[in-house]
């Protein structure tokens, strides 16, 4: 979508708001498209330009560290609400996805998880919150960033635990595969585990979260365009009912979306420890 048209998409969608409905003549309804997802900067300095989901995600960022810094900086023994909130969201992720991918081992890496859940997961529930409408991770920068955390942890710990050649065995040599299916399967992982694995846990968290702003949008700007006095109001009723189902469903799918990005995390970390075969 070029410049241009991103400019002209954007009266239309404010008119949408405002006045036209399907029974105006001459107002075809304003679909929502990728001008949904771009945003023009709130500030720049020099060439950088600081925008809406970059202001989301500091505010998500600084939320998560002062709600455990505030939950777990006077732990008791008996705990306070803060600080049960804090210690149930914990051992969620602590026992349900580190412990049950990884085992003991993965004790240590348990803080930068929970942070990583957390994070993920209130970056999507920004989708739901009014004058935030979005959610962060539909713009692909902010889950290829996390993912990237994930990869450079797999690898580092992958040739960390397996020096050099044992790393490369561990990522590309899978055991108790007969000898002559090595040709073809050795270059199949060394793709998949190096290239594959951290652009798939990027691209499922963002096309989720894209998909589903794109779908609640559409419905919620249907509602509006369909309302009139006649037998449009039916329709728009029925769109508007869409709408609110689909936000439901959300909030589940930005739920399971986060755990599934921690819980490939954990595979993949749970990878990198195992023993050399």
């Amino acid at each position: 979508m070029t410049k241009e048209s991103v400019v002209s998409a954007e009266p239309t969608l404010l008119a949408s708001g405002g006045s036209c409905h399907f029974s105006d003549p001459g107002c075809g309804f304003p679909a929502p498209g990728l001008n949904e997802f771009q945003f023009e900067p709130i500030f720049t300095i020099g060439s950088f330009e600081f925008n809406k989901p970059m202001l989301l995600s500091v505010f998500v960022a600084v939320l998560v560290v002062v709600f455990f810094w505030a939950a777990f900086a006077k732990p008791k023994l008996v705990p306070g609400k803060l600080q049960l909130v804090g210690e149930i969201g914990y051992d969620f992720v602590k026992r349900s996805i580190v412990l049950e991918t990884i085992g003991k081992k993965g004790e240590k890496y348990v803080p930068m998880l929970v942070s990583m859940f957390f994070f993920v997961w209130l970056m999507n529930i920004m989708s739901i919150i009014p004058f935030a409408q979005f959610p962060v991770t539909a713009a692909i920068a902010f889950p290829a960033g996390l993912a990237g955390i994930v990869w450079v942890t797999y690898m580092g710990l992958t040739f960390k635990k397996h020096g050099f050649v044992g790393g490369l065995k561990n990522l590309c040599w899978p055991s108790g595969i007969p000898g002559w299916v090595m040709f073809i399967l050795v270059p199949i992982e060394f793709f998949s585990n190096i290239f594959v694995r951290p652009f798939t846990l990027a691209v499922r968290a963002f096309a989720n979260m894209f998909a589903g702003h794109l779908l609640i949008v559409m419905f919620s700007i249907a509602s509006w365009y369909l309302l009139s006095p006649s037998l449009g109001a039916l329709y728009g009723s029925a769109s508007f009912i869409v709408a609110v189902g689909l936000t439901a469903f959300e909030l589940l799918v930005q739920f399971l979306q986060a755990y599934i990005f921690v819980m490939l995390a954990s595979s993949y970390i749970a990878g990198a420890l195992e023993e050399a075969h």
